[in-house]
């Protein structure tokens, strides 16, 4: 009697060494990035991994306190049986372990195809009681595993038909004893049961997982606040010249292309002169929210300095670029909280116009020049 309970004393014990040792290469694996996207990843890469928590699919939310909803940031799976079958077998025979499958490459290469992912990102829930269970575990703080007929029976909402799941779990993110997010994971797939102790384990998991995504979030914050023009709200002339180095190395790799805009207030002395410094502000102030409601997402905006702003189109050619040009100058000009103000924009686009920072800026800041001295309230490219 005393051995057999010896042998499961000692078998609860590698057991439980066994996950804690799991959870230590999470950890380890979280802390490698400050990134809020790449922490996102690593989450759900541990949660599906075979050497981590072995789910099929997992999906995650974070709440917009604003909206009061909750948000699909990210969702990690196969799309089907047969891309699991696939996946897991080239997994095995590689010996893949999680440090490779986090890697930036597979990660970008895998989230760009997920149809899991497009769908997770085009959900929003609000954080109401009758808005199903992911929203309750927000809600009540509290993981809920639907493995019984009459759970089943009663999640049976637009969400979990979207997602096409039948047994599942969700499970709070926490940071400060706040929930940050919900975790939601399932076995859609090789139908293996979800336990208690799975469960158990997925929460100490999600404990790690709100923290980490609390440290991105604050650092992210810190970012933006310390290479903010305090005036405008606008990436400052420092962090733009940082924005436009990064735009060329990923342009350069992706064999792709992007359109640098220079832009100036035309007369701002002249107008200064004559309203005052305060009005002069309050017009930057107006035209860079016009700017940034011009933009699209993707588009980086900064002020360059003083009067003169700075644009960079990702992926756009100039011909594109100069339909944006367009509207951006008309919609200042025809403003009704500006007096007489236009712009000139100075317009350069890579790799036609150069490789480096130095030539882009160059060729931009020429035609720009061009643009104010054939008249203003002009686009030169």
């Amino acid at each position: 009697m005393d051995t057999i309970k010896d042998k499961n004393y000692q078998e609860e014990l590698n057991k439980a060494r066994a996950e804690l040792e799991m959870l230590y290469d999470i950890g380890n694996a979280m802390r490698t990035t400050l990134n809020l996207e790449e922490i996102l990843y690593v989450i759900l890469t541990a949660a599906t991994s075979h050497t981590g928590l072995s789910f099929n699919r997992a999906m995650l939310f974070l709440v917009n306190e604003k909206e009061n909803r909750l948000e699909g940031k990210m969702g990690i799976g196969p799309d089907s049986a047969e891309d699991a079958s696939k996946i897991w077998a080239h997994i095995e025979k590689n010996k893949i372990g999680l440090e490779e499958l986090i890697g930036v490459e597979a990660q970008f290469d895998h989230l760009k195809k997920s149809k899991l992912n497009q769908t997770i990102k085009s959900i929003k829930i609000p954080i109401k009681e009758n808005s199903g269970v992911i929203a309750l575990t927000a809600l009540e703080g509290m993981p809920f595993i639907i493995n019984t007929p009459e759970a089943k029976q009663k999640v049976q909402d637009e969400f979990s038909i979207l997602l096409n799941m039948d047994e599942f779990v969700t499970v709070p993110l926490k940071a400060k004893n706040k929930v940050i997010g919900v975790l939601l994971a399932d076995n859609r797939f090789n139908k293996k049961s979800i336990t208690i102790d799975a469960v158990s384990i997925l929460t100490m998991f999600a404990n790690q997982a709100g923290l980490a995504i609390e440290n991105s979030r604050l650092y992210e914050q810190t970012v933006v606040l310390s290479n903010s023009d305090s005036l405008t709200g606008l990436w400052n002339h420092g962090y733009f010249q940082y924005l436009l180095g990064e735009e060329i190395k990923k342009s350069s790799l992706a064999k792709s292309y992007f359109t640098l805009f220079l832009i100036d207030i035309d007369n701002f002395k002249n107008f200064n002169d004559v309203y005052g410094h305060q009005a002069g502000d309050s017009t930057i102030r107006e035209i860079s929210k016009i700017f940034k409601d011009a933009s699209r997402k993707i588009d980086i905006v900064a002020r360059y300095g003083g009067e003169e702003f700075g644009i960079i189109l990702p992926i756009t050619k100039k011909e594109e670029a100069l339909v944006l040009a367009e509207r951006i100058k008309k919609a200042v000009e025809t403003s009704p909280r500006l007096k007489n103000i236009t712009i000139s924009i100075g317009v350069a686009s890579f790799p036609a116009d150069g490789n480096t920072k130095e030539d882009l800026i160059a060729k931009a800041d020429k035609t720009l020049y061009e643009a104010k001295r054939s008249g203003k309230n002009k686009i030169c490219a």
